[in-house]
C-alpha cells in the first residue's frame, strides 16, 4: 500500500472517531467538544488536500448517475463543514475565546445545530458511497478462508445495525434538528456513555448502509442499461 493511501486511511478513520465524539456532546463536555471540532476541521482540510485530484477532475469526463450523486454529496458536505467551522468559532468559549466576537451568537447557534446533524448524515452517506473499498479490503484479508455462512452473518449484522440505528434516529427526532423545527438539543445526561456511543454508531451505520446500497443499486441499473 502506498504512503499516500495509508495517510488517507488514517485520516478517514480519525475523522470517523472525531464525528462520534462530536455527536456525543453530553459525554465529552463543552471543552473537549471544541477540541474535537477543531481537530475535525484540520483533518477535513488534510483530507481535501490529499484528494485534490478530485477537484482537478470535476470538469473532465462524463457525469454518470453515481458520479452526479457523489459530486452533489461532496458539495453539500463541503458547505456544511464550512458552516460548522464558522458557527463553531463564533460560539467558542474555549479554543477561540481570544477572538473579539461579540455578535451573531443566535444565528450561529441555530446554524451549528442544524449543520451538525446534516454533517453527521452526509459524512455517513459519504462513507457509505466508498464502503465498497472497505468491503474489498476485508475480502482480500479473508482470502480463501472466506465462507458463504460468514458473509451472511455479516449481512445480517449490517441489517440489524441499520434497523437499530434508524429506530434511534427516529426516536431522537433528529429530523427536527436538521430542519430547525427545534432550536435546542435535548440531551439525556442520565444515559450511559456506552449507550450514547452505541446509538450513534448504529445511526452512522444506518446511513452508511443506505449510501452503500444506493450506490450499488445505481451501479447495477447502469450496468443493466448498458447491456
Amino acid at each position: 500500500m502506498k504512503t499516500k493511501m495509508r495517510w488517507k486511511m488514517v485520516i478517514d478513520i480519525l475523522m470517523s472517531v472525531m464525528l462520534l465524539l462530536l455527536m456525543a456532546y453530553q459525554v465529552v463536555g463543552d471543552y473537549l467538544h471544541e477540541i474535537c471540532g477543531t481537530a475535525m476541521l484540520v483533518l477535513f482540510l488534510m483530507h481535501h488536500i490529499l484528494n485534490v485530484r478530485w477537484y482537478k477532475s470535476l470538469l473532465k469526463g462524463k457525469y454518470m448517475p453515481q458520479r452526479v450523486i457523489g459530486t452533489m454529496l461532496n458539495g453539500a458536505l463541503l458547505a456544511v463543514m464550512f458552516s460548522l467551522a464558522y458557527s463553531g468559532v463564533v460560539l467558542s468559549r474555549h479554543v477561540f475565546d481570544f477572538l473579539p466576537i461579540t455578535s451573531g451568537m443566535a444565528l450561529a447557534r441555530v446554524m451549528h445545530l442544524s449543520a451538525s446533524y446534516w454533517g453527521f448524515v452526509l459524512m455517513s452517506l459519504h462513507i457509505g458511497l466508498h464502503w465498497g473499498m472497505v468491503a474489498g479490503m476485508f475480502h482480500k484479508l479473508a482470502g480463501e478462508k472466506r465462507r458463504p455462512v460468514l458473509a451472511w452473518i455479516v449481512r445480517f449484522l449490517a441489517v440489524a445495525i441499520a434497523i437499530y440505528g434508524a429506530v434511534c434516529f427516529w426516536y431522537a427526532d433528529i429530523f427536527s434538528y436538521m430542519f430547525v423545527k427545534v432550536e435546542f438539543v435535548f440531551f439525556d445526561y442520565e444515559k450511559s456513555a456506552a449507550l450514547v456511543f452505541a446509538e450513534h454508531i448504529a445511526m452512522m451505520g444506518t446511513w452508511i448502509f443506505a449510501g452503500y446500497y444506493v450506490q450499488k443499486g445505481i451501479g447495477r441499473l447502469a450496468a443493466a442499461k448498458r447491456k
